[in-house]
């Protein structure tokens, strides 16, 4: 033709170049296959991790449960069961709402799931420190210090949530090149220094947790649960270092899913790793659940915590 009109950035030409077609909007909605599968996942997983913590609060006063101190156990389970929910926020369309709710609430629950392993690592090592009464260690075991970890990392992670949100917050945000028919509304991060901060420090946190359990993978105990957060700790890690290159290279809705099953992934990792195995010996070995199996080295723990 002697003369061409470029389309608006709302529009695309269609396959004779001769009109203009109005672009759709498009967001990893519910409606999806591949929405609707991750959050009937999310829902499962919520809903089986309340189901182990009915089965830890029915059985709370066996050596099982009360190992490792239950309170904590019982701090991670429901923030397991957040962390479950939260991937919901990514589903769905986006508002600032919304986009503000993701990126704070992902990182506060995180923050609270890794530092209860902590504290949890950090409290079996403590507990086999103790070897005569008096001791400091002995003392710091029993005041329950291991738990002012988790109030402690979780307000470092809000006051950069705070710096975060005050600064440059995410935004609603399109993308018109994403796809040459649709227009993709996703939740821009805004700084992306910040986030990737966010992140550093949630990885800073499970690097830590999963240092002290590997220390203690060895102490003996029949119910030394340093060798499961180990391990767990070692999903969680491979996720999210998975997740960073996956997560630049996709592109669209792909992109949404990622960050989705990245989250549904790392948090299944903790639960089925930490709380398979005792569920295993709660409902299936229930002669292993005594007190006598628990002491088998040449000292008492404190049982309850």
């Amino acid at each position: 033709m002697d003369r061409c009109v470029k389309c608006p950035d709302d529009q695309y030409a269609n396959n004779g170049r001769n009109h203009c077609l109005k672009k759709v909007t498009t967001f990893l909605s519910y409606e999806d296959p591949l929405g609707m599968s991750l959050a009937c996942l999310a829902l499962c997983f919520s809903v089986l991790t309340l189901i182990v913590l009915a089965v830890f609060l029915k059985h709370r006063d066996t050596p099982t449960v009360k190992a490792n101190n239950r309170t904590l156990s019982c701090v991670l389970l429901i923030s397991l069961i957040f962390c479950f929910l939260c991937s919901l926020l990514y589903i769905g369309q986006p508002n600032m709402i919304i986009c503000l709710m993701q990126q704070t609430i992902f990182a506060v629950v995180f923050t609270v799931a890794a530092s209860t392993v902590l504290a949890k690592t950090i409290t079996v090592v403590l507990a086999f420190k103790v070897t005569t009464p008096g001791r400091r260690m002995r003392r710091v075991l029993v005041s329950g210090a291991p738990n002012f970890i988790i109030p402690i990392c979780t307000m470092i992670q809000l006051i950069l949530c705070g710096i975060w949100l005050g600064t440059s917050p995410p935004f609603v945000d399109v993308d018109i090149n994403v796809e040459k028919d649709h227009i993709l509304i996703i939740c821009n991060k805004g700084s992306i220094i910040i986030f990737y901060c966010v992140l550093g420090y949630l990885g800073f946190i499970a690097m830590g947790s999963f240092t002290v359990a590997f220390l203690a993978r060895n102490l003996p105990d029949t119910f030394n649960e340093a060798k499961y957060l180990t391990f767990s700790m070692l999903v969680f890690c491979s996720v999210w270092i998975t997740f960073l290159p996956v997560y630049h290279s996709t592109k669209g809705k792909a992109m949404v899913a990622v960050e989705v099953f990245c989250i549904l992934a790392s948090s299944a990792g903790l639960f089925f790793c930490i709380f398979v195995p005792k569920c295993f010996i709660i409902l299936l070995r229930p002669k292993r659940n005594y007190f006598q199996n628990f002491r088998n080295t040449n000292f008492k723990i404190k049982n309850d915590l």
